[in-house]
């Protein structure tokens, strides 16, 4: 096949640019800032939900890992309707409008205030209203994002899909990087923005920037809805249910795999290192806020520091694997991400100089090894036209990875008396399996290659 035209490409680039603010304001800075302090009162950090009581932390890392462990379940059908009615776009558009709604929804997040505006608690439900959007934000983000990765074996020729990949994520963090960099303006300065300076509105900014984060993602998620081409149906014969049939194909694909030994061994330290990599990208505003009493302003920095350096990193990764190999590259970046939790561990708190250089050391390897391992399962995967159920296979070996990383993060803290360094050390030991696996990967792939020369 031909890459599709530079229009489509960027096309599907600007789908990156529109949802990645999910990632970076409502899951990465402003947001779990701002749950921090509206969940932190003078009886401590736990809070009632549902009537039962648990630490604010613990209870944000359990509601990602339900929203994942939804994802994981329905992204089968999904993908198994979008495969056989060629309807991916229609399915990418419903959960883009799930998430960028739910992150509008989120404004109403408020807690009940003392005399001296001081959060005191929540009206009834309305902490437990706030999860539901924030895991419907999370729902909306990941299913939208099953189908849009669908699109890159369809769009880009295999020789072009590591460039493309990279493309998406850099598009993607340079979007997220704008609206973050208002975003901060908003929170720091809301004098600009003819908001008062009264203690009343403290923590009015935060909650425009949810609103902010929607109406970007719904307004520049218009332009790969209109630039991505409708995908042809499957002509192969279905039998069954819908629901039966999604998980078949998922089953289809497992035996497939069987037969494909180098893109079975990625995917299994690709399962590792997911745990640990989106488990970090999740939770670390959570630690530095919680754990090292950073102020939310050193928080956003680093993150924008982070953007920047995922920039160039993606960039990078791109290249390197051109020349030494998707798979040897990715078993550096796994090596660099061990040596991050270690660091994370022994980072001191209200250390902003340490935080900064734990934040540089993730920008430059959390763009390429997301980027990478996307294009790296687009090349070892089989010529299909069922590309999605591929790729929902591919989403839901990453969202399980998710939801036990997540699940693991907080048991971990719950267990050791609300440490959360403990939590991040655990997630070294997921980096080194995945690292272990990777040289299997990258064992068989030489066989192979010396087999075919032979």
């Amino acid at each position: 096949m031909q890459t599709a035209s530079k229009k489509v490409i960027n096309g599907w680039a600007m789908y990156d640019w529109a949802n990645s603010v999910y990632n970076l304001v409502i899951t990465s800075t402003i947001f779990p800032a701002y749950y921090t302090a509206i969940t932190l009162t003078k009886e401590g950090s736990k809070v009632s939900f549902f009537g039962h009581t648990i630490e604010n932390s613990v209870l944000l890392d359990y509601t990602l890992a339900a929203a994942y462990l939804i994802i994981a379940l329905i992204s089968p059908v999904l993908s198994s309707i979008a495969d056989y009615s060629g309807n991916k776009k229609k399915f990418m558009q419903f959960f883009c409008y799930v998430g960028a709604l739910s992150c509008c929804a989120l404004f109403m997040l408020t807690p009940s205030m003392n005399a001296a505006f001081e959060p005191t608690g929540f009206s009834p439900f309305v902490l437990e209203a706030g999860m539901l959007f924030f895991m419907l934000a999370a729902v909306g983000y990941c299913g939208s994002q099953v189908f849009y990765n669908a699109y890159l074996p369809e769009i880009a020729a295999e020789p072009d899909q590591d460039r493309v990949s990279a493309k998406g994520f850099a598009y993607g963090y340079i979007g997220s990087v704008l609206l973050q960099i208002v975003c901060f303006i908003i929170v720091m300065k809301p004098q600009l923005f003819f908001i008062p300076a009264d203690p009343q509105y403290k923590y009015f900014p935060a909650r425009i920037s949810f609103v902010l984060v929607g109406l970007w993602w719904l307004g520049f998620a218009q332009i790969p809805f209109k630039r991505l081409p409708l995908s042809a149906p499957s002509t192969v014969a279905r039998n069954g249910s819908v629901i039966k049939h999604g998980f078949q194909e998922l089953q289809k694909v497992w035996k497939q795999l069987q037969g494909l030994p180098v893109l079975k061994r990625f995917l299994r330290s690709f399962f590792f290192y997911s745990m640990g990599v989106q488990t970090v990208m999740l939770a670390a505003a959570i630690f530095g806020s919680k754990t090292l009493h950073l102020p939310t302003d050193i928080l956003i920095l680093t993150t924008l520091i982070i953007q920047i350096v995922a920039i160039a990193g993606a960039w990078l990764m791109s290249k390197l694997s051109g020349r030494f190999g998707n798979l040897s590259v990715l078993a550096v970046v796994i090596l660099i991400w061990v040596g991050i939790c270690i660091g994370a561990y022994y980072t001191e708190a209200e250390n902003n100089m340490q935080f900064f250089i734990l934040g540089g050391s993730v920008g430059l390897v959390m763009g390429g090894i997301q980027s990478l391992s996307r294009s790296t399962y687009a090349k070892l995967m089989p010529e299909t036209k069922d590309t999605a159920s591929f790729f929902s296979f591919y989403d839901v070996t990453e969202k399980l990875a998710i939801v036990i990383g997540m699940t693991s993060f907080g048991f971990i803290e719950q267990i050791t008396g609300n440490n959360m360094r403990n939590s991040v050390l655990a997630l070294g030991l997921y980096f080194i399996i995945a690292f272990i696996l990777m040289l299997f990967a990258i064992g068989k792939l030489k066989q192979e290659k010396k087999a075919a020369i032979q």
